[in-house]
């Protein structure tokens, strides 16, 4: 079904030809607003990268927070066992002469 899909949607694709027409067809319509039209549709683009770069900056820093914590309790716990363990006293023998 896959294949089915991208021989359509390939089939659909312009060839050269097409680009050019379609080329010839916006300068006709835009004439001289095209420049202006281009300017802005690559600020759009910049604009949409840096906040794209910036959300995964945000995730990142998300990430490292959390593995961070995860680290500080795995060693806060093995400390609290170790502590745990130093800190109970050694059984006292049984006086068994009573």
């Amino acid at each position: 079904m896959t294949e089915q899909v991208h021989n359509m949607l390939a089939m659909w694709a312009p060839g050269p030809f097409e680009l050019i027409v379609i080329l010839i067809i916006a300068v006709l319509i835009f004439g001289r607003r095209l420049p202006e039209i281009a300017r802005g549709v690559g600020k759009s683009l910049t604009e949409f990268k840096k906040g794209a770069r910036e959300a995964q900056n945000e995730v990142n820093r998300e990430i490292d927070r959390a593995a961070e914590a995860e680290e500080t309790l795995r060693a806060d716990s093995k400390t609290e066992t170790k502590s745990e363990t130093a800190a109970e006293p050694a059984p006292e023998p049984e006086d068994e002469m009573l």
